[in-house]
């Protein structure tokens, strides 16, 4: 087990989370979890990996995401501290967007999470085809 593990895992630091109550709705540990594990959250952070990057730069590489729900998940990676907004004094203004120290922290974790998504998505795209065709079978 790393060092950090050992201080997450520490029987003080559990029975702190608890007393927190993580899973209570108002736990500050939850919100901020939350929003990391959000769609758009994860898929900014990955645009965000390589540097800065403006809003439509952001934009055109999330496929799907709205000007609203992108405006929304940068405020709060901002207000948390993973992402800094900084304004370029050009005419017209721009504002981009980087990914801060705090935020690289997170580095390591969402490098596990990308290669345990390589590594099984082939069992994952199976299970949903079975899934699917399970479904589709209770439907006729």
């Amino acid at each position: 087990m790393s060092e950090t593990q050992q201080k997450i895992f520490r029987p003080d630091c559990a029975a702190h989370l608890l007393e927190r109550q993580v899973f209570s709705a108002t736990c500050p540990g939850r919100i901020l979890l939350e929003q990391i594990g959000d769609k758009w959250s994860v898929l900014i952070l990955a645009a965000l990996n390589d540097g800065p990057l403006r809003f439509n730069a952001i934009k055109r590489s999330l496929e799907g995401v709205t000007q609203k729900a992108l405006t929304q998940s940068l405020r709060r990676l901002e207000r948390n501290g993973i992402i800094e907004r900084r304004v370029i004094p050009v005419s017209p203004v721009g504002v981009e967007y980087e990914i801060t120290p705090l935020g690289r922290t997170l580095d390591q974790f969402f490098l596990t999470l990308y290669g345990w998504t390589a590594e099984h998505l082939p069992e994952l795209e199976k299970a949903r085809q079975e899934f699917d065709s399970r479904a589709r079978g209770e439907e006729d």
